[in-house]
């Protein structure tokens, strides 16, 4: 993986179930990955490996969901053989909502 978050960009992550009361359009998004029209969008971490997030695969919005999504499952994906999943250093923290109307 590319830019891997270090712990204290972690730390400053929600934990899993502290946002669950915010309505989805206002949950906000801390870290953004991606790799090709792959996007992975974290709301919260677990402290350990996993996130929970809003995941889209190759650009398909219909099928796109929130979930559970494994950060050493991000560091092992391999494209071609060299090609990794970056984390977005340019991500601005802001809610869901405002992430999606950027993407339309």
């Amino acid at each position: 993986m590319w830019n891997e978050p270090t712990e204290k960009d972690l730390v400053a992550l929600p934990r899993i179930y502290e946002t669950e009361s915010i309505a989805i359009d206002e949950k906000i998004i801390h870290m953004h990955f991606f790799i090709g029209a792959c996007d992975w969008y974290a709301a919260e971490y677990d402290g350990e490996d996993k996130f929970f997030g809003y995941v889209i695969l190759n650009g398909d919005l219909d099928c796109a969901e929130w979930g559970y999504f494994s950060l050493e499952e991000l560091k092992s994906i391999k494209v071609k053989g060299w090609a990794e999943i970056d984390r977005d250093l340019y991500w601005k923290t802001r809610p869901f909502g405002e992430v999606m109307k950027e993407r339309s």
